[in-house]
C-alpha cells in the first residue's frame, strides 16, 4: 500500500487537527528541538507551541505525545506503541514512554457482541457456547475480549474486533503513508531513517490484528516451534469457530508475572521462573528467528505449576538467520565491552557509512554504553545499550535496520519484566551461555555453506520471474549496428584476456 495524490491531499486536510492535538497536549514545542527537522519546520513547530500549548501540557516530551495520540483515537494509539520502537528517532526515553502507552478504551455493547458472534458463527450463541458472560474482561483500541465455556466444557476467550475498526484503521495507514512521504520530502535527511519503511512494518502489524485468523496463525506457529521446550505452554486455538473477526482462544488461569507477592505466596521459585523466561526469550529470538513482541507483563502469566503462559499474539517479530547471527555476535561484543568488535560487525552488516572511521565510532559507542555497562551485571539494560547505540545513526550515517526495532523494545520489555520479577537477576547473563552454544552450532562454516545455498536456491527460483519482468520492461531496440564493430569488441576482448593469462 503507498499513498496516492488524493491520499497525500486528505493527509494534507487533516494536518490541521493532527497539529492542534499535537499542540495542546505540548507535542510540538519538543518537535522544535529535533535537529533533523529543517530550521524553518522547527521554527514553525515553535510559533505554534506558543500559540496554542494548553497549560496543563506535560513537561515529558514522551507523556505529551501519548496524551495527544490518546486524543487522535485507535489508529494513533496503535502507530505510538508502533513508534517506541524507534529509539533511534524519538530517544530512549521517549521510547519507553510509548512502550507503556495504556491501549484501553471503553467497551462496545454486550448487544453487538452477541450479534457479532452469531454472524461470525453462522448459528445462534447457544449453539456453540455453554456459557457466555456478556460483560468483556478487557477492551482495547483493536478489539475486546469475553469469557466463555464451549459445549465440551473447556473454558475460552473470545476476542472480537471492534466495529468499524478496520475501515478506520486502513484511513489511518493512508494518512501515515502520506506524511512519511511529505516528511522526506520536506526533510531529505530523514530518508535515511527509512519512515515508509517503519509504516510498512506498522501496516505488516495492523493486518495481523485486523484478521485474527492470523494471530491463531503466530499462536500456532509459536506453539510449533516450542514445542519440545520445557516451561512454557502456548495456548490452543479453536481453529473451527476462529474467523477474521473472531478468535476463540484457550483461557488461561494463572498469576501475572509481575504480582511477585501472589507467586511468592502460591510457593512458587522465583529463580526458576526467571531463568525460564530468559531461555524461552532466546529460544524464540535466536534460535526460532520468530518471537512475542509484545511481552509487557499483562501478556505473561505463570500457571499453577510455575509454567510460563504468553497471550495476545498480534504482534510478533521475525529475524532470518544473518539477523540473528549478527545479534548473537552483538550480545557478546557488548557483554565483554569490545567496543572494536561492535563497530567491526556494524560495519560488517553494511549498517555504517564508507566515510565513517570504525575508531571513532567505537569511541561513540563505549562513551554510551560504558556509564550502563559499567553497573553490576543485574543492573545492565542491553535495550537501553541499543537504542543509545541506534541514537548514533544521525553522527555515522547509519542505515536503519526496521527489522531490529521491534526487538529492542521488546529486549527493554523482557528486562523490565525480569527486574520487577526478580531485581537480582541478569537475565543477559543467563542468556549468555545459549548464545555461545547457539553460535557454535549454527555459525559453523556447513551451516552458513547451507544458508547461502538456501539463498541461491531461492533466487535461482525467481530468477524466470525476475527476467521476464525485465522483458516487459525493456526498452525498444535500437537500429542494429554495423557488424565490424560486434566483431571488433569482441576480437579486443579476446586480446585483453590473452593478455592478462600470458602476463
Amino acid at each position: 500500500m503507498r499513498a496516492s495524490g488524493l491520499q497525500m491531499l486528505l493527509a494534507l486536510c487533516r494536518l490541521p487537527m493532527i497539529g492542534w492535538h499535537l499542540g495542546r497536549a505540548g507535542t510540538l514545542g519538543h518537535l522544535a528541538q529535533v535537529s533533523m527537522l529543517p530550521i524553518w519546520m522547527r521554527r514553525i513547530c515553535r510559533l505554534a507551541d506558543m500559540m496554542v500549548r494548553s497549560r496543563s501540557a506535560r513537561s515529558d516530551a514522551g507523556a505529551a505525545l501519548a496524551e495527544a495520540l490518546i486524543r487522535l483515537g485507535p489508529g494513533f494509539i496503535k502507530f505510538g506503541q508502533a513508534l517506541s520502537t524507534r529509539s533511534d528517532l524519538i530517544g530512549p526515553e521517549m521510547a519507553l514512554s510509548l512502550s507503556q502507552l495504556q491501549d484501553r478504551l471503553p467497551p462496545f455493547s454486550s448487544r453487538l457482541a452477541q450479534a457479532q458472534i452469531e454472524t461470525e458463527l453462522g448459528a445462534s450463541l447457544d449453539s456453540v457456547f455453554s456459557d457466555f458472560n456478556p460483560k468483556p474482561v478487557a477492551a482495547a483500541s483493536i478489539a475486546q475480549v469475553h469469557k466463555a465455556a464451549l459445549k465440551d466444557g473447556r473454558q475460552v476467550a473470545v476476542k472480537l474486533l471492534r466495529p468499524g475498526i478496520r475501515r478506520r484503521m486502513q484511513a489511518d495507514t493512508s494518512l501515515f503513508y502520506s506524511l512519511a512521504r511529505i516528511l522526506e520530502w520536506l526533510a531529505p535527511d530523514l530518508r535515511r531513517l527509512k519512515l515508509v519503511t517503519a509504516v510498512d512494518q506498522f501496516t505488516q502489524i495492523s493486518d495481523i490484528e485486523l484478521d485474527l485468523r492470523l494471530e491463531a496463525a503466530a499462536a500456532g506457529k509459536l506453539a510449533d516451534n516450542m514445542a519440545d521446550d520445557s516451561g512454557i505452554h502456548i495456548p490452543w486455538i479453536d481453529l473451527e469457530h476462529t474467523t477474521s473477526e473472531m478468535l476463540v482462544i484457550e483461557w488461561v488461569d494463572g498469576i501475572s508475572i509481575d504480582d511477585v507477592s501472589a507467586l511468592t505466596a502460591a510457593g512458587h521459585d522465583i529463580g526458576k521462573i526467571t531463568e525460564a523466561a530468559a531461555r524461552c526469550f532466546f529460544n524464540q529470538v535466536f534460535r526460532d528467528g520468530f518471537f512475542h513482541a509484545d511481552m509487557h507483563p499483562g501478556n505473561i502469566f505463570i500457571a499453577p505449576d510455575g509454567t510460563l503462559v504468553p497471550i495476545d499474539f498480534g504482534i510478533m517479530g521475525q529475524l532470518d538467520f544473518t539477523d540473528r547471527l549478527f545479534l548473537a555476535r552483538l550480545l557478546t561484543a557488548m557483554l565483554d565491552r569490545d567496543y572494536d568488535l561492535v563497530a567491526r560487525l556494524h560495519a560488517d552488516a553494511g549498517m555504517l557509512g564508507e566515510d565513517v572511521a570504525l575508531a571513532q565510532f567505537a569511541l561513540s559507542v563505549r562513551a554510551v554504553a560504558d556509564p550502563i555497562m559499567g553497573k553490576a551485571l543485574g543492573e545492565v539494560s542491553l535495550g537501553t545499550v541499543l537504542g543509545q547505540i541506534f541514537q548514533l545513526s544521525t553522527r555515522f550515517s547509519i542505515e536503519v535496520q526496521p527489522q531490529f526495532n521491534l526487538l529492542q523494545k521488546t529486549m527493554m520489555m523482557a528486562e523490565g519484566v525480569a527486574r520487577q520479577l526478580n531485581p537480582d537477576a541478569d537475565m543477559w547473563t543467563l542468556a549468555r551461555p545459549l548464545a555461545a552454544d547457539w553460535m557454535q552450532a549454527e555459525a559453523s562454516f556447513t551451516r552458513r555453506a547451507e544458508v547461502i545455498l538456501e539463498e541461491a536456491l531461492s533466487v535461482a527460483a525467481r530468477l524466470p520471474r525476475i527476467l521476464a519482468a525485465l522483458e516487459e520492461t525493456r526498452p525498444a531496440p535500437e537500429p542494429a549496428p554495423r557488424p565490424f564493430l560486434p566483431l571488433a569488441l569482441s576480437c579486443l576482448a579476446v586480446a585483453l584476456a590473452l593478455l592478462s593469462f600470458f602476463t
